[in-house]
Formats: C-alpha cells, sequence, structure tokens
C-alpha cells in the first residue's frame, strides 16, 4: 500500500549516491511510492535539495508524472541560470580584487558545486561567499559599491562591523538582486569558539579550480571538508543539502588524507564538528568513508548519539534543532574550547529555561544563579540515564 509521502530517509539518501545499478533501482524504488508530489517537492525545497532532485527524477522520468517531471525542470532551469549568474559574477569580482592587489578565496556556492558535485547546477545557488584579509575590507567595500553593492551590515564610523564577533559584510545589489557576503573569519559558535580560521589558513595549501572555463582559487580537500563540517555544525545540520555537501565532497577526493584531516580538525578545536559532519554523512548520505576511519569517529560516543538525534529530528522537521538535553553549542566544542567555556563564569548566567524552572519574585531573582547548576546536573543525571537505557 502506498503512503502519501515516501520515507522521506530514503529518499534523501538515494539522493545523495553515487550512480550506480543499485542506486537507481533503489531511488525508483522509492519515487514509485510516491503519491503526494507537492508534499514532496515542498520538503525538498526546505531542505534546498530540488536540483538535485530534479536531475535524479530525470534519471527515473517514467516513474514521474510528466506535470511534476515539467515543474521540477522549470526550477532547476532557474536555478541554473541563477547559478551562472553567480559564476560570472563571482569570475568578475575576484578578476577586480586581484587587480587590486587583494586576495580572495571563494567558498561555498557554485565553487563547491562545481568542485564536489561536478556539476555547476546541481546545487542550488544561494549568494557569494568570499573569504579576505580584515586588512584589505574597506578597499573590498569600495570596489563592490563601485559595482553597485549597497552594504547592509551596520557599521561603526571607522568601518568596522558594530556588533562585536562579527566577521561578514552582507552586500545587496538592488539592480539585480545579487547578494555577496565578504568573510575574514570563519567561525563555529562565539564567544566560546576561540580560533581565527581567515585567509590565512585557507590559503596556504589552495588548489586552482576552473569554474566555467577560468582559474579561481579553491580550498584544498581536508579545509575544505572542516569548513563544510563547521558550517553544517553552526547551523545544526538543519538542512539536508549540508550533510549532502560533506557526502559529495568525500565521494568526490576518494584519496583524502584522513589521519590529516583528523590532526587539523583537533589543532583548530573542530575535532567533534568533523566527526559529526561525517557521521551524518555516513549515516544519512552513504558517504564512502572508510571503516577504520569511521570506527574512530563512532567512538565518540557524544557525537554518535547527537548525529543519530539530529537525523531524526531534520527528517521530521526541516530547520528545527533537535531537542538534547545538553547545550548543543557546547557539544560541539573541541576539548580545549569547551574546558574554557566550562571554566568560564558565563556559564553560571541564568537563561530562559533557568527562569522558566520557577518564578521568583525581583527580589528574589539573584537565586536562579543557585538554580542553575542544579538544573544543569539534573539535566546531566536525565541525559546519561537516557542513554545507558539506548545502549
Amino acid at each position: 500500500m502506498k503512503t502519501a509521502v515516501p520515507n522521506l530517509a530514503d529518499l534523501l539518501r538515494a539522493l545523495c549516491m553515487p550512480r550506480n545499478d543499485a542506486s537507481e533501482r533503489e531511488l525508483a524504488r522509492v519515487i514509485d511510492g510516491v503519491t503526494d508530489w507537492d508534499a514532496l517537492l515542498d520538503r525538498a525545497r526546505q531542505h534546498r535539495i530540488l536540483p538535485l532532485l530534479h536531475l535524479k527524477l530525470e534519471q527515473c522520468a517514467k516513474c514521474v508524472p510528466s506535470h511534476v517531471l515539467a515543474q521540477t525542470r522549470a526550477e532547476f532551469e532557474r536555478n541554473a541560470l541563477h547559478c551562472m549568474t553567480n559564476a560570472e559574477e563571482l569570475l568578475r569580482v575576484l578578476s577586480e580584487f586581484e587587480e587590486a592587489g587583494i586576495q580572495a578565496m571563494p567558498f561555498k556556492g557554485v565553487v563547491l558545486a562545481t568542485a564536489a558535485y561536478r556539476d555547476l547546477t546541481a546545487r542550488t545557488a544561494g549568494d557569494i561567499d568570499v573569504l579576505i584579509c580584515y586588512r584589505d575590507l574597506q578597499r573590498a567595500t569600495s570596489l563592490l559599491k563601485s559595482r553597485g553593492y549597497e552594504l547592509k551590515t551596520k557599521t561603526l564610523q571607522d568601518g568596522s562591523p558594530e556588533a562585536a564577533n562579527y566577521f561578514e559584510f552582507h552586500f545587496e545589489r538592488p539592480s539585480d538582486g545579487m547578494v555577496l557576503e565578504l568573510r575574514w573569519r570563519l567561525e563555529l559558535t562565539q564567544p566560546r569558539y576561540r580560533f581565527n580560521l581567515g585567509l590565512d589558513w585557507a590559503w596556504a595549501d589552495r588548489r586552482s579550480l576552473l569554474l566555467t572555463g577560468a582559474p579561481v582559487p579553491n580550498l584544498d580537500p581536508v579545509k575544505s571538508l572542516l569548513m563544510l563540517c563547521m558550517h553544517g555544525s553552526k547551523h545544526a545540520w538543519s538542512r539536508w543539502i549540508w550533510i549532502c555537501d560533506v557526502g559529495k565532497l568525500i565521494e568526490s577526493e576518494p584519496s583524502l588524507d584522513w589521519t590529516l584531516a583528523r590532526a587539523e580538525a583537533k589543532r583548530v578545536g573542530l575535532e567533534r564538528c568533523l566527526a559529526l559532519g561525517v557521521l551524518l554523512a555516513g549515516r544519512g548520505a552513504g558517504a564512502a568513508v572508510p571503516a577504520r576511519v569511521f570506527r574512530q569517529f563512532a567512538a565518540d560516543r557524544s557525537m554518535s548519539r547527537l548525529a543519530d538525534c539530529l537525523l531524526c529530528s531534520l527528517l521530521e522537521l526541516p530547520q528545527a534543532v533537535s531537542r538534547i538535553r545538553l547545550p548543543y553549542h557546547l557539544q560541539i566544542l573541541g576539548s580545549r574550547d569547551r574546558a574554557r567555556a566550562l571554566l568560564s563564569p558565563s556559564i553560571l548566567q541564568p537563561n530562559d529555561r533557568d527562569l522558566g524552572v520557577v518564578k521568583l519574585p525581583p527580589l528574589l531573582t539573584p537565586l536562579y544563579y543557585l538554580i542553575r547548576p542544579i538544573r544543569i546536573l539534573i539535566d546531566r543525571l536525565l541525559d546519561k540515564a537516557m542513554s545507558d537505557l539506548t545502549l
């Protein structure tokens, strides 16, 4: 008996699998169970995987209603045009930066689609992301303004961001809706993540990538993997596209140096982000991670449980952070950052959850500083009890 919505986990996994006879048979089986195509397409849009879905549907065109295929093709073509427009604009911006002596590293977006997906149009087009040095920020801003962009990030009189711990300038061009973001530091979570991963970190081992026939700088595979795991972890892996990105990168780099990846992750405090991203890609997207390497990541029981929890939450409700008892942004920190956070006085700062445990009159609000450690201790004990029950 067919259900209104197919097994979403099977569908998402099938979309990410390398093309072969087995994966095509599995994809056809799942697609044949679809009766509510509107629900399926809505989920694909939420997860930002509609272009990839269309490419797969074309492989199983006989199982897909013609009007559905026409709809996905129209959306795919609109996205493809967006991708080509982004690529053209990126090449022009990089050329102007180079002429001005500004080093710049594009990442995610069309560069990732070309490198990992082997198809510029297979990934949803978003904005243009470029990593530069902070010292070049004002010159880069002037160049972008000369191209019709408007800076939307609030700044101080000296041109620096108004918000503390903010490492991004957001630009929009009213004439065509183009969006470009300049970053001078990659971040995981602030203020507890202390490593300054900027262009100096990304530039040294860069590679060259042909984007629509033109060479552009690109992250080396290890740092690209760490960047993707960092980005997905920052957003709690709330969209399938970020898991798919990791899976596609691993597929595109069969000789990836996993020893180097783990060592570099530990050095820059991303060891748990790497473990979480690889576990999600392996369990959720069928990424071909070497068995020995996968076992090493799965040995982190905390990240293993978190990966399972996130997958369940993600498949049920896109964009929802999984309900876990331990603070998520504390769990994903590396050992040094986690220890620093736990030893910081700010860890005892009451939050909304503490305030909700019991309602105190204004004169007794200092008591919340006593309630918080008790509440945290109870949560830890409950979390351990639940973990023991699932083993």
